[in-house]
């Protein structure tokens, strides 16, 4: 078995935790689902649940993967009691990551075919068609998403320290630079003024036309869907660093990064589509279809819609690197893989993997798990979203609150353990008793939503 290895320091710590969590959650959902519901308001309820629902979650992954120095499913077996079940989660959780890749790794090839296509081509003259169009062509799909997965376990099977944290400082910067030269664009066009106010100053009335339990549960869902807590990828980065700063202060600042990017996003969107009269709340069609739209009007807009999908893929990227580091570090930890070998053998399971999702838009368009207008997308999404993540965060609150798991004194002795701030004790009885009824809540209403 190699040697167990370490992040070199915090900051690649900070970066690359922050980039599991920033990616199609922040630049994609959240700036549609903020223009169907309302915009300021719905973000003012958006952080509020980052704090009381993502943050203790977020911290309880990371208190396993350090106190263990292992991966998800290595942490709930070394902590837990004896004769405890609570490991039996843990390869559902690694499933979990390689179901999220199957149809994540699809809208990257999207992405980089965009990228690719504003580059050599241009603006397309009608986006709706060249979206479909995309999603009908099959060798480009397939070369598209192959070509992201490919470059994400390459970048991971040359090392933690030498490639991955490296990888990860580098398109972090980048990523945060492209968005301020994209932001400031934004700021700059006509009648980018209405777009701010409609996102950054509250009214709760345009919530009106929505119950507000729909807006209340689509905000908790995005707090968990944004962090990527529930499947263990925080775990495996807790597993990677010292004991010298205390996790509570590290999640909020990851956190904050995760949301700065957010932010960042939707100044970017919603002046542009203010300025060109574009639905806000167009739907998951903003970022293929709406947007393309405002690049084609916009002066120069075959520059900044290259520029525009250049950052998508950086944040693309960034997620695809943590979740492969997390499934690699599983074979190496648990089965004694060497990381070239893991980084090789689940390439070809993730492309191969991959497939359905492709597929579903073409030649297994007649399944439609949910109805008509459903895909194989949806249901692998649903899955994720909400099944694994809402139970994974749930098991974790258990898990860390219960005596019959590692318990609550030892998760705040590991928690607090370094400088900065500690979680506070007296959060013990909304931590253990209160949080797992609104995960409850939110596992339920999912299924609600989507099979009546």
């Amino acid at each position: 078995m190699e040697k167990r290895e370490s992040l070199k320091g915090r900051l690649g710590f900070l970066l690359l935790s922050a980039g599991c969590a920033i990616g199609l959650g922040n630049v994609w959902r959240f700036p549609y689902i903020t223009g169907k519901y309302g915009g300021g308001a719905f973000v003012l309820i958006y952080l509020i649940f980052l704090l009381i629902i993502g943050l203790p979650v977020m911290v309880m992954e990371f208190a396993l993967g350090r106190a263990s120095r292992k991966n998800i499913a290595g942490a709930l077996t070394a902590l837990e009691p004896k004769n405890s079940k609570f490991h039996i989660f843990g390869p559902i959780a690694i499933i979990g990551n390689y179901i999220l890749m199957m149809f994540y790794t699809t809208i990257s090839g999207w992405l980089l075919y965009y990228f690719i296509r504003y580059v050599f081509v241009g603006s397309p003259t009608n986006s709706a068609d060249t979206f479909v169009a995309l999603q009908q062509n099959l060798p480009v799909q397939i070369g598209a998403m192959a070509f992201m997965v490919i470059l994400g376990f390459f970048i991971c099977a040359q090392g933690l320290e030498k490639s991955v944290e490296k990888a990860s400082k580098i398109m972090m910067g980048c990523l945060f630079a492209i968005m301020l030269i994209l932001v400031v664009n934004s700021l700059l066009l006509p009648n980018a003024k209405a777009g701010l106010a409609f996102y950054l100053i509250p009214d709760f009335s345009r919530m009106n036309d929505y119950p507000i339990t729909e807006v209340l549960f689509t905000a908790m869902g995005q707090a968990f869907f944004t962090l990527s807590v529930g499947m263990g990828g925080m775990t495996i980065f807790g597993s990677y660093i010292n004991k010298n700063k205390s996790l509570t202060g590290e999640s909020i600042r990851i956190i904050g990064l995760d949301t700065m990017m957010a932010i960042l996003a939707g100044l970017i969107i919603f002046p542009a589509c203010f300025s060109y009269n574009v639905d806000p709340g167009a739907g998951p069609g903003l970022l293929f279809i709406s947007l393309p739209n405002v690049f084609t009007k916009m002066g120069l807009g075959r520059f900044w819609g290259s520029l525009f999908f250049l950052f998508m893929n950086f944040a693309a990227l960034t997620t695809l690197i943590a979740v492969f580091e997390n499934i690699i570090a599983y074979w190496i930890d648990n089965h004694g893989w060497s990381r070239k070998k893991a980084a090789l053998v689940n390439c070809a399971i993730i492309v191969v993997g991959s497939l359905p999702c492709i597929l579903g838009f073409n030649k297994l368009a007649g399944f439609q798990p949910f109805g008509a207008g459903t895909c194989v997308l949806d249901l692998e999404d649903f899955i994720i979203s909400n099944t694994i993540m809402p139970l994974g965060s749930l098991l974790f609150v258990i898990f860390c609150t219960s005596r019959y798991g590692w318990g609550w004194d030892k998760f705040i002795a590991e928690a607090n353990i370094g400088e900065g701030m500690k979680f506070p004790n007296k959060t013990r009885y909304y931590v253990a008793y209160v949080l797992p009824v609104i995960i409850i809540a939110i596992f339920i209403k999912g299924y609600i939503d989507v099979l009546f």
